[in-house]
């Protein structure tokens, strides 16, 4: 069956990733570029070009994977994910889930007519020491992008997409109200914009609706609410461009982020496979 097989698919995915020793952060740069092939093998064989972004931080050379679909299309969506993890971390969850994502999206997306052209990207150097910094693998993109003067439609950045939990009082709010709003069971996935941006993250939002079976939730609130801003987005914001962030709300849920337990034996790849594919029928009917 179809739906086994891609979730097979995915759950190899995040196994290979959270699996490379030593850890895939900043300072192992040998288990980054593990990484990075192992992205570029998938998108070589699914997308229509494969760009290697290197740059250097520090002396050290790191890269950006992008994956491009339909490069003929005149607007483009991108569809990014980290995979550094933050210091000795499996990062299952943050950000082997978001990655196995893009690379379920590309073997999915390939299969279609695609009305926009289609950017995959791969970041690294989305954790500490370097987030909130230049020299973030998403603002090297987005930079690169606004010096091109492309014409972005939606940036949809994918933040731990693989934690759920059907237990009573395991979502948790940066503001207690917020309760009052949102389901306190952490079985959803949610939709995260900025103000300004409700249009295109209410539309995300109803597409990943009609097109899985996953409860989905949105947000649009300033960037200083605590997690709005934290992930890859942020840099398309920075350039003007309007992006969103698909979560599992990372900790506000999952009780292993930035721990040694953040493991494959702990996500739920059933409701991966919805996640993505909520996200390929938003994508195909923007």
């Amino acid at each position: 069956m179809e739906q086994n097989s891609q979730i097979k698919r995915i759950y190899e995915d995040v196994y290979f990733l959270s699996s490379i020793r030593p850890f895939r952060n900043y300072e192992n740069i040998q288990s980054l570029n593990r990484a990075a092939e192992y992205i570029e093998g998938v998108f070589s064989q699914f997308t229509d070009q494969v760009q290697i972004q290197e740059f250097s931080v520090g002396g050290d050379r790191y890269r950006n994977v992008i994956g491009i679909i339909s490069p003929e299309g005149k607007q483009t969506v991108v569809i990014g994910a980290h995979y550094d993890v933050a210091g000795n971390t499996p990062g299952a969850d943050d950000n082997a889930s978001g990655v196995a994502g893009i690379l379920e999206l590309a073997r999915l997306l390939s299969r279609e007519k695609n009305r926009y052209r289609i950017e995959l990207a791969a970041y690294t150097l989305e954790e500490p020491p370097f987030f909130g910094t230049v020299k973030m693998g998403s603002y090297i993109h987005a930079h690169s992008l606004k010096k091109k003067k492309a014409d972005i439609k939606v940036m949809i950045c994918l933040e731990m997409i693989g934690y759920f939990s059907d237990e009573k009082g395991s979502q948790e709010f940066p503001l207690p109200f917020m309760s009052l709003i949102y389901p306190d069971t952490g079985n959803f996935i949610g939709v995260v914009g900025k103000i300004g941006q409700k249009r295109i993250t209410q539309k995300i939002r109803d597409l990943m609706r009609k097109g899985s079976e996953i409860p989905v939730y949105s947000i649009n609130a300033p960037t200083s609410l605590p997690g709005v801003d934290l992930s890859d987005h942020r840099n398309f914001w920075k350039f003007g461009y309007q992006a969103v962030m698909i979560t599992d709300t990372s900790f506000y849920r999952n009780p292993h982020y930035h721990r040694r337990s953040d493991t494959v034996a702990t996500l739920d790849f059933e409701r991966m496979y919805q996640v993505i594919k909520g996200i390929r029928y938003a994508v195909l009917n923007l």
